[in-house]
């Protein structure tokens, strides 16, 4: 079977199809983007599944997510790739520093999926298996380095103070313990400056050697050569009784360097959690109709499947028995449960709502919620890594320096400097180029975005957000609890007969024994606690017919209960209340009881359906007693804020998987460019990716079936509430629910960026400065640290200062 044009799932029987599009399609909604997007070519991977090939060596292997903890640039992803990649029986590497994600594509057959983890598990880098939980995250590295090196530095500098500063600038030493005292303070100040440089260094030292490894130098490696430079030579002149010692500059440089590492790690620890999660909401085991339970691996095409009210189907398949409101929000992201009846397809990972259906299985025996974690991992994981300016820069600044440090060395020296006055001399340029400020730059400026947008209630996970939002060209947004509140709740009362509470009071009465989530805000507006667990009603698991939820015969004064032979129907809920017959429904089910809806009530609740909402008929006693109307409300922010990001020139373009009127009322805003209804999760990836192919995308979505939108667009925003899914795709998260908060992190973002632009502008200038100076001779080593660590302070303040989202 041919799949979708659009998206590749499996077409219907009849394909959706229309004469002005090529191609065929599995619902108008994919359709629909086709139509408006199918003039945009050479579109890189088109399709979820050729996300799920993309970068593999032998898409024919099996796959494997791994969590790595110790990456921080992009030399460590080469590193890791290539180490993974060397040894027999893996066939594809792809690793993502800002995701601490990397994907492996192996042979099972030549190396053990257990073993995987070791593999990678080198030179510091800690690799564990996404499924690992952990219910504490691991103390970062940095930090344990930062402190011991800190204390060891304080130590190093106080001798300093007291002792080798005042002899440099010609003053008496604050202590004068002679000559052997000399080399006995040396002596400690060599052991404390080498537990800085090897212990609090580690990262740093570790940075280099992948660095060279992957042949691809970087700012480690810089920094770990003036570090270790000033180490040996001061070392050199301790043992020949020198008095003029660098350790200092070591110590200085160590630290400085690792604070900012410090900055930058703990920010992406607090901000973006483990992956391993990811698939809590997957079915592992499955419950045949005979009532045995097998892995669902093990489940073969064909198989019948008993899922129970309240359990999520396991696998695609067709409906066999039974009839059902199945919500399927996680995966299709329709936000009114969809009634499935014999011979209607479900979903693996939607929820069965009230009563049991019987599943026969698809013949490929796939889940769609299975699938759209497998593509949220693919993306993640291959998502290249977020790189700092200085790291793209440091294939030509590292190279540079050190080619000047040494020929200006080699100079000193054939000009009759002598050996001692030519190391000094290119210490100096190594020391001054040093990019402290360079590397401190961009963390700095993050951390105070990341802060800032934290007070507007926006968590940060990914520095792609300071890089990317601000040239955003296209807004794409999630309809259904982004646009609108994501929660059904009654916005409306018509009574016919009677008075309101008692209306209520009624259909409360019989809507608790529903598990519909319009039962639950009919519940919840009646001033109940929601709907309680039906006394008995359980479906049958030893093989026979499924039960219904029908629960007759209760000792009602037992549970307090007015209502008695209650009977859940797909269509409502009908029982006794008081003695009298009650129905609480749709339009067919009063019918069905022999209770006319009056005229009027009849086009009310016409007219609210074709509001987008739900019309809930009460009766009673043969007789129509009222109309309740159940609605999905937009956001009261929503106006405002479609209206701020297209302001700033952008598109808004509103993709969902409703159709109808609860898609149409935002097709009229002179806001929105354009709404793509009635579309599943892979059409949503689809659209971002052709919407990509026309510029830069912000995705912003609240459920899980978004996720794979969220992390396939440029920038991904998750909606508080959203689902453990959305959140992890996403790389920033507004906490509040305040959809109003996405324009103010475009303000934030585009202030990040500028602020980040100025530290850059500062360190380029004052290594344009400084480097010149020390190739002259003009600076030695001990003002060339001083000159490094004020440039350092001046970053510093520049990125303390309060940060304004619009100037």
């Amino acid at each position: 079977m041919t799949g979708c044009t659009l998206c590749d799932l499996d077409l219907p029987a009849e394909p959706v199809t229309d004469p002005e599009v090529e191609g065929e399609f599995c619902c108008r909604g994919c359709l629909a983007v086709a139509r408006s997007l199918d003039d945009v070519e050479d579109i890189d991977a088109a399709s979820p599944e050729e996300l799920l090939d993309a970068g593999d060596d032998d898409a024919d292997g099996e796959v494997c997510y791994l969590s790595v903890d110790g990456m921080h640039c992009a030399t460590c992803e080469l590193f890791l790739e290539s180490t993974a990649t060397d040894n027999p029986g893996v066939e594809g590497a792809s690793a993502s520093y800002a995701t601490d994600t990397m994907k492996l594509v192996y042979d099972p057959a030549a190396v053990d999926a257990a073993d995987l983890p070791d593999l990678v598990s080198t030179a510091g880098y800690e690799a564990r298996e996404r499924a690992v939980a952990e219910e504490h995250e691991p103390d970062s590295p940095t930090a344990t380095f930062l402190v011991g090196g800190g204390f060891f530095g304080m130590m190093t500098m106080l001798w300093y103070v007291l002792f080798i500063y005042p002899q440099h600038f010609g003053f008496a030493p604050v202590v004068d313990f002679g000559s052997f005292g000399r080399l006995y303070l040396l002596a400690q100040i060599w052991l404390f400056t080498t537990v800085v440089l090897f212990y609090s260094g580690f990262t740093l030292l570790r940075g280099a050697y992948v660095s060279l490894r992957a042949g691809q130098p970087n700012m480690d490696l810089l920094v770990s050569l003036a570090a270790t430079s000033a180490y040996v030579y001061s070392t050199a002149v301790m043992l020949t009784g020198g008095i003029d010692v660098y350790f200092d500059v070591t110590v200085a440089i160590v630290l400085v360097v690792s604070a900012g590492n410090y900055y930058e790690d703990r920010v992406k620890r607090n901000a973006v959690s483990l992956l391993s999660d990811l698939t809590a909401a997957s079915v592992e085991e499955a419950r045949l109709r005979d009532g045995r339970t097998l892995p669902v691996e093990d489940v073969a095409p064909g198989s019948e499947l008993l899922v129970r009210p309240g359990e999520r189907v396991p696998l695609d398949g067709t409906v066999v028995e039974g009839v059902a409101a199945v919500d399927e929000a996680l995966v299709t992201g329709e936000s009114l449960p969809v009634t499935k009846r014999p011979g209607d397809a479900v979903v693996g990972g939607s929820v069965v709502t009230d009563t049991p259906l019987v599943v026969a299985v698809s013949e490929d025996a796939t889940s769609t919620l299975d699938r759209i974690v497998g593509l949220l991992w693919e993306v993640q994981s291959a998502r290249p890594g977020v790189q700092r300016l200085a790291d793209r820069l440091a294939t030509v600044f590292v190279p540079t320096v050190t080619t000047v440090a040494l020929l200006v060395a080699t100079g000193t020296l054939v000009l009759g400097g002598g050996p001692t006055g030519a190391l000094l001399v290119g210490l100096t340029v190594l020391v001054v180029a040093c990019p402290c400020a360079l590397g401190l730059a961009t963390p700095l400026a993050v951390a105070a975005g990341i802060q800032r947008a934290a007070e507007s209630g926006v968590v940060v996970a990914s520095e792609t957000v300071f890089e990317v939002l601000p040239d955003v060209d296209t807004v794409a947004l999630d309809k259904t609890g982004t646009l609108t509140s994501g929660e059904m709740t009654v916005t409306d009362v018509a009574v016919a007969d009677g008075d309101e509470t008692r209306l209520l009071a009624r259909a409360a009465a019989l809507e608790r024994y529903s598990n519909h989530p319009i039962a639950d805000a009919v519940v919840a507006f009646a001033g109940g606690e929601g709907v309680r667990p039906v006394p008995g009603g359980e479906p049958a698991t030893d093989g026979g017919e499924p039960a219904g939820a029908t629960a007759t015969g209760r000792d009602a004064a037992a549970w307090d209960d007015p209502a008695a032979s209650v009977d859940v129907r797909p269509t409502g809920v009908v029982g006794d209340v008081d003695g009298e017959r009650t129905v609480v429904g749709n339009h067919d089910l009063l019918d069905a009881e022999g209770i006319a809806v009056p005229e009027p009530f009849r086009e009310r609740a016409d007219a609210v359906a074709a509001d987008g909402g739900v019309p809930v008929l009460v009766g009673w006693d043969g007789q129509f007693r009222g109309l309740l109307a159940v609605t999905d409300r937009p956001r009261d922010d929503w106006d405002e804020t479609v209206r701020a990001l297209a302001d700033d020139g952008r598109s808004v373009v509103v993709l969902t998987g409703d159709e109808g009127a609860a898609a149409e009322r935002f097709r009229d805003h002179p806001a929105v460019d354009e709404v793509f209804a009635g579309v599943p999760p892979d059409g949503k990836v689809a659209a971002i990716q052709r919407l990509r192919a026309q510029g830069t995308v912000a995705m912003v979505g609240d459920g899980d079936n978004d996720a794979p939108a969220l992390a396939a667009a440029d920038v991904g925003v998750a909606i508080a509430g959203s689902g453990g899914l959305a959140a992890e795709a996403a790389d920033a998260v507004v906490t509040d629910g305040r959809l109003d908060a996405v324009p103010v992190l475009f303000d934030v973002a585009t202030a990040t960026r500028r602020r980040v632009r100025e530290n850059l502008t500062w360190a380029f200038g004052y290594n344009a400065v400084a480097i010149p100076l020390a190739a002259t001779g003009l600076l030695n080593p001990l003002f060339a640290a001083l000159a490094m660590g004020t440039s350092s302070a001046l970053v510093v303040l520049n990125s303390a200062r309060s940060l304004v989202p619009t100037e």
